[in-house]
């Protein structure tokens, strides 16, 4: 496993993340083996959310964690709180991200958080009034870190503004497929293609320059809900030149897909939802293999993007 320290924020953490949307769905037995398995893999760094679930994957979790031995202090535990589909909501007021983290903390059965992510844009968010928030519960030692989930470059400026905490993360979907976090700027003043739309505000330039980890969740997913292009047939050139580099790494193609992840230059975190433990070994080994120049293009030209 490969470790990078977060710029005022969690240090040696994992540059895999085990996400816990799924964990709903297995016993509190299975949800220790995920736990554990992870754990063994070197992943310190588990990523959950209110709405996963509705909270039940935080408690599956918290069920779970004795049965595996593993001390708090060994793991960073994050979650994220805006998003609130029960009342078809984003919603960053204070009352709201207050009683967000108490719940989180209450499922959880644990005394704090390292990491608190604000989860997708709340369009009528006061920052002042997250400011509040964000002092209150650091006061009460109740989240020692903070950061965003899904935000555009302005809208961490106009938080900054008045939140004295570092933001440290920024969440972000990212994959060979979902590329464009990477590579819009490659077309830029071409009218010949809809790929020269600036659509997040070059928030990865912005994040590299302001010492924000990028955190990049759905990492083998086509589009937000299509499936993993992993042994697609919709992507047959791409999955030929994974099975190309994972025959030569002696790996898997996931573990190679994430590895274009990390060798992005910013030192990025990719986070992996699988609840299959085979999976998340396979994924683990990502942070053993080193991708040339070369190998990195390669497999961007194989996801169905050109060179302009």
């Amino acid at each position: 496993m490969k470790y990078i320290d977060i710029m005022n924020g969690p240090q040696n953490a994992s540059a895999i993340i085990q996400g816990c949307m799924r964990m709903p769905s297995l016993s509190a037995k299975e949800a220790a083996e995920i736990i554990r398995t992870a754990y063994e893999c070197g992943i310190n760094f588990f990523d959950h959310a209110t709405c996963y679930g509705m909270g039940e994957a935080e408690e599956r979790f918290a069920q779970a964690f004795p049965l595996t031995g593993i001390k708090r202090e060994k793991i960073f535990l994050q979650s994220k709180c805006g998003i609130c589909p029960e009342r078809s909501e984003f919603d960053w007021t204070k009352e709201n991200i207050i009683a967000s983290v108490d719940g989180i903390l209450e499922r959880l059965k644990c005394e704090y958080l390292d990491t608190l992510l604000l989860h997708r844009p709340d369009l009528l968010f006061d920052p002042e009034e997250v400011a509040e928030a964000f002092d209150e519960l650091e006061e009460a030692g109740k989240v020692c870190r903070f950061g965003v989930s899904n935000l555009m470059p302005m809208q961490i400026e106009l938080l900054k503004k008045y939140v004295k905490q570092p933001l440290v993360i920024n969440q972000v979907q990212l994959s060979l497929e979902q590329s464009q976090l990477i590579d819009q700027s490659l077309y830029m003043n071409n009218k010949s293609t809809d790929m020269s739309l600036n659509r997040d505000g070059s928030a990865l330039d912005y994040c590299r320059l302001n010492d924000i980890t990028i955190q990049a969740w759905s990492p083998l997913q086509v589009g937000m809900f299509g499936g993993t292009f992993i042994d697609n047939p919709d992507y047959p050139e791409l999955n030929k030149v994974l099975a190309q580099l994972a025959d030569r790494e002696h790996v898997s193609k996931t573990a190679i897909a994430l590895a274009w992840i990390l060798r992005h230059p910013a030192k990025m975190q990719a986070i992996i939802g699988t609840m299959n433990p085979a999976h998340i070994k396979d994924a683990c080994d990502a942070t053993n293999v080193e991708l040339s120049h070369h190998d990195w293009y390669a497999l961007y030209l194989a996801s169905g993007k050109f060179l302009p």
